[in-house]
């Protein structure tokens, strides 16, 4: 599965781990995220998340 970062404060989203913070089970895809989901660290939103 396919990591992304943001763009604003460098958080990597790992499907592997998922977001403990945030709900996100592991093995959850970026795509499956839901669209309310901001980064843990920043607070911004998915679109300022590219693929790594």
């Amino acid at each position: 599965m396919q990591k992304y970062e943001c763009a604003v404060c460098g958080y990597i989203y790992d499907p592997e781990v998922g977001d403990e913070k945030g709900g996100i089970a592991p093995g959850t895809s970026f795509e499956d995220l839901p669209e309310d989901w901001t980064c843990p660290n920043c607070a911004v939103e998915k679109d300022m998340f590219e693929p790594v």
